[in-house]
This record gives C-alpha cells, sequence and structure tokens, in this order.
C-alpha cells in the first residue's frame, strides 16, 4: 500500500524516505495540505527498457496543422 506523507514531514528526512522506497519498492505518495502533489517511485530496469521500444517511432509532422491521412479519410466516404 502507498505510504502518504506531508510535505513538512518529508522534507527533514528525505534520505530516510528515499531509502525506505528503494527497499520496499512502494511508492510513496507526498500531500500538500492533504492533497497528493508528489509520487516517488522505485527506478525500474524493465520500464526503461519497454520506452526503448519507442524510440524512433513518432514521426515528425513538416505541416503540423495540415490534416493527416486526408486520403484515408475520403476513401471512407
Amino acid at each position: 500500500m502507498e505510504q502518504m506523507v506531508s510535505k513538512s514531514k518529508f522534507k527533514p528526512k528525505a534520505l530516510e524516505y528515499f531509502r525506505q522506497v528503494e527497499e520496499s519498492g512502494e511508492p510513496l505518495i507526498i500531500t500538500d495540505r492533504g492533497k497528493p502533489v508528489l509520487k516517488v517511485l522505485p527506478y525500474s530496469q524493465e520500464e526503461i527498457k519497454g520506452m526503448a521500444a519507442l524510440k524512433d517511432s513518432v514521426v515528425k509532422y513538416e505541416k503540423p496543422l495540415e490534416p493527416v491521412g486526408l486520403e484515408d479519410w475520403e476513401q471512407l466516404q
């Protein structure tokens, strides 16, 4: 279960909380006036490997305001 801590309590014990997240693997939610504002997560190699699959998958649009796939749209009509 995710632990929650206020900003004021987090600040003086930040390193302690970082170690706790690292050891337990559980996220830490930091709140400001009772509302969640930050989430501290342990670093994961699996997530980085998953993101590598997206590398070079984004197409650069020279004219971002032009309609995309206009020919496809006309064929569907």
